[in-house]
């Protein structure tokens, strides 16, 4: 890459040289710019939706969970199981059936068309009563590491199972989740410092190995 010299204006030059100076220097001030941008990078912050604010919503069932599919018009349809070790669960007069990978809503219209000319009243509920998985916190907490959530665990739970804010260092208005999620990472930023002080009732719930970071602040 070959970059332009520049130099003083000495009192032998002349004022005219002074715009090519001046011209040389806002190229190399803007080189300089877009390589630091370009490595720095700026991470994107996704925009939430109302799933991400719903217990258990957009989570996709793994193998052990356990579900209760309900059918209102037809009660004798009614069934309370776990997922098999196979991702399979077994319904009556259709027998197995694959539920890992798919979330509660997916499962439900799924099911629904399989039922669908049997039942009176086209609805079918599939509510996940308990789960197990992973996430994780790091950062300005007291105690940071691997939490396994066995309920909804919204991203203040998490920071409370970890012992809590470090109150010292803790910025509770920038806190990150990472979230991988069909091969992209994706990045949320929440202000918890909003929900304790009562001005936000929006708890925001967490998918398997979601990581939570408490940034300090900038002091």
């Amino acid at each position: 890459m070959k970059i332009h010299s520049t130099k003083y204006l000495t009192a032998g030059e002349s004022s005219e040289d002074r715009p090519n100076w001046l011209k040389a220097l806002a190229k190399l001030s803007a080189l300089v710019c877009f390589v630091v941008v370009a490595l720095s990078g700026c991470p994107t912050i996704t925009r939430t939706f109302q799933d991400d604010w719903t217990p258990y919503a957009s989570i996709k069932l793994i193998e052990g969970d356990a579900l209760s599919i309900t059918f209102p018009s037809s009660p004798d349809l009614n069934t309370v199981q776990r997922i098999r070790r196979d991702g399979k669960i077994d319904l009556k007069t259709i027998g197995e059936f694959p539920a890992a990978g798919k979330t509660p809503a997916e499962l439900e219209k799924e099911i629904l068309k399989l039922y669908e000319k049997d039942l009176v009243l086209k609805e079918v509920s599939v509510i996940l009563q308990s789960s197990s998985y992973p996430v994780f916190v790091t950062g300005a907490v007291m105690h940071p590491g691997k939490l396994l959530a066995e309920r909804p665990m919204s991203v203040l739970e998490a920071v409370m199972e970890a012992g809590g804010f470090d109150n010292a260092k803790a910025n509770m208005r920038r806190i990150v989740v990472l979230r991988t999620e069909e091969g992209q990472l994706k990045r949320y930023v929440l202000d918890l410092k909003s929900v304790l002080d009562g001005r936000s009732k929006q708890l925001f719930y967490l998918r398997p190995s979601d990581i939570v970071y408490v940034p300090e602040k900038a002091f």
